[in-house]
């Protein structure tokens, strides 16, 4: 069943991902993060693509360009930040979560459904404001709503081999006995909470 309040539920990540985003400064940038091999200054680079790349397919901008990695310029912060911006109003906009994305980085064949596709893209940013808070050496508190509905798309998200391929969204899961709830959400999705360790 769709989650009704899904574009509310997503600008609340993003919202998160720009707080913790804010707080980088320039000595930051080559810090590690959680996400694969990528530095603070790579991660911001996807995440910015991504917004971008899920604006367009909003609008019903198929092409491919729209998600090669992006160079951030002189203030990577500024630019992380006009991306976040210009895709929260995207999917503000009248009818988004009704219309069919062609996510051309997910499927050159395949159109998805708004709010399926606006589900993607917030349990990729409730994922991503952890890595941030992590590689800055803090946490990100989201409210309990955020971060069991995040569970609930987390629910459809395969596991197993295709885990494995590269370029997969999201790596194994990790087993963790831990009771916080978005500790049992990031280890499901392929990340240690006890990043670095």
């Amino acid at each position: 069943m769709p989650i009704e309040n899904i574009v509310a539920l997503d600008e609340c990540a993003v919202r998160h991902s720009i707080e913790l985003a804010d707080r980088i400064t320039a000595d930051d940038l080559n810090k590690p993060t959680p996400c694969r091999a990528w530095t603070l200054y790579g991660l911001l680079a996807h995440m910015a693509t991504q917004h971008y790349g899920f604006a367009a397919a909003s609008r019903g901008d198929g092409d491919l360009e729209r998600w090669k990695l992006l160079e951030l310029g002189d203030d990577p912060v500024a630019a992380y930040r006009d991306s976040a911006e210009h895709v929260l109003a995207a999917f503000a906009e009248e009818g988004a979560v009704d219309r069919l994305f062609p996510l051309a980085e997910f499927s050159a064949d395949h159109k998805f459904p708004g709010h399926q596709a606006i589900s993607f893209h917030f349990i990729d940013y409730v994922v991503h404001s952890w890595d941030l808070a992590k590689a800055l050496g803090t946490n990100v508190e989201f409210e309990p709503d955020v971060v069991e509905a995040a569970h609930e798309v987390a629910a459809v998200v395969p596991t197993g081999a295709p885990r494995l391929v590269p370029g997969a969204a999201f790596a194994p899961d990790i087993p963790w006995t831990g009771e916080d709830r978005l500790d049992q959400l990031i280890a499901f999705l392929g990340r240690s909470p006890a990043w670095p360790n």
